[in-house]
C-alpha cells in the first residue's frame, strides 16, 4: 500500500494524480454529455413505436447498437474513427490544431474545455479535502454535476440515468457522516425535491407557464442528499442569483427574449459545488454578522 501512504503523506501528489485523473474523466464525460440524450431519445422512440405498433407480430430489423462504448467515437463529417492517440486529453486538441485529422473539418473546442474544467476542479476538490473517502465520494459528485451542466444546456434536460444514482449515492456516502450527519441527508433529500416543487406549481397555477422541469427538484434533492438540509438555502440562493445574473447579461449580450427558457440545472450545480467546498464557511461568516 504504498501509493496510499504517499498519497496520504503528499498533499501535492495526490493533487497532481487528481488532476490528471480528471483530464482523463473529463474526456469521457465529452462522450457522455453527447451521447447520453441521444440514447434517452432512442429509447424514447422506440417505446412510441411499441405503443403505437401494439398487436402487430410483423418482426423488426434490431436497431444498431448505440450506447457510451458502442460505437467509436469518429468524425461527424467523414467517420474517421478517432484513435487512441488521437484522445489524448487537451493534447490531440492542440497537435490536431482543432482539426480532423483525416478531413480536416473543425473540431468543437467544447471537448478541451470541458476536459481542463474537470481537470481543474478535480484538483480543487483533491486540495480541499486531502486524500480519503471525503475527497473520492466529492471527485464523483463534481463529475456528475459537470455531465447534467451541459446536457442540459445542451438540451435543456436532467437525465434520471444520472440524478436518481446520485441521490443514492449521497445518502450512502453519508451513512458514516462524511459530509452530513444521515438524518440532515434524508431530511435533505425530502426538502430538496418539495421546495422546487412547491415553487413549480406556485409558478405554473400563477402563469399557467412551467417554470422549470422535474429534473431541477431531483437535481436539488440530489445535492441535499449530499450536503444535508442545511446547505439547501444557500444552493437555493447561490443559483438563483448565479442564474439571474447570466439570464441578463445572456439576453443583453444576444438579444435573447425573455420568453425563451433557459435552463436552471447548471446554476443549481455550479451553487452545489461551491456549497461542497465552502458552504459551511459561508454560512458562519453570514450568520457572524447577526451576533
Amino acid at each position: 500500500m504504498a501509493l496510499v501512504e504517499a498519497l496520504q503523506s503528499s498533499p501535492l501528489l495526490f493533487f497532481g494524480l487528481a488532476t490528471l485523473l480528471g483530464l482523463l474523466v473529463g474526456s469521457f464525460l465529452n462522450v457522455v454529455i453527447h451521447r447520453l440524450p441521444k440514447m434517452m431519445e432512442n429509447d424514447w422512440r422506440a417505446q412510441a413505436e411499441e405503443l403505437v405498433n401494439t398487436g402487430n407480430d410483423a418482426p423488426k430489423a434490431a436497431p444498431p447498437v448505440y450506447n457510451l462504448v458502442v460505437p467509436r467515437s469518429g468524425c461527424p463529417k467523414c467517420g474517421h474513427q478517432i484513435t487512441a492517440i488521437e484522445n489524448i486529453p487537451i493534447i490531440s486538441y492542440l497537435v490536431l490544431r482543432g482539426r480532423c485529422r483525416n478531413c480536416q473539418t473543425q473540431i468543437s473546442a467544447r471537448y478541451p474545455i470541458v476536459e481542463a474544467f474537470t481537470g481543474i476542479l478535480s484538483g480543487v476538490v483533491a486540495w480541499h479535502f486531502g486524500f480519503g473517502i471525503a475527497a473520492v465520494s466529492a471527485l464523483i459528485l463534481v463529475w456528475a454535476l459537470i455531465a447534467l451542466t451541459f446536457i442540459d444546456a445542451d438540451t435543456q434536460f436532467l437525465p434520471d440515468s444520472i440524478t436518481l444514482p446520485l441521490i443514492w449515492l449521497g445518502l450512502i456516502v453519508n451513512l458514516d457522516g462524511t459530509f452530513t450527519d444521515i438524518r440532515s441527508a434524508v431530511i435533505g433529500t425530502i426538502l430538496g425535491y418539495m421546495v422546487l416543487w412547491t415553487v413549480y406549481w406556485a409558478f405554473k397555477l400563477a402563469t399557467k407557464k412551467e417554470g422549470m422541469g422535474y429534473g431541477d427538484f431531483k437535481l436539488l434533492a440530489a445535492i441535499g442528499a449530499w450536503l444535508g438540509w442545511q446547505a439547501l438555502p444557500l444552493v437555493i440562493l447561490l443559483s438563483s442569483v448565479v442564474g439571474a445574473t447570466f439570464g441578463i447579461i445572456l439576453i443583453l449580450l444576444s438579444r435573447m427574449g425573455r420568453s425563451i427558457p433557459m435552463p436552471f440545472g447548471p446554476y443549481l450545480a455550479m451553487a452545489g459545488f461551491i456549497a461542497l467546498l465552502w458552504g459551511k464557511p459561508i454560512m458562519e461568516t453570514y450568520l457572524s454578522q447577526f451576533q
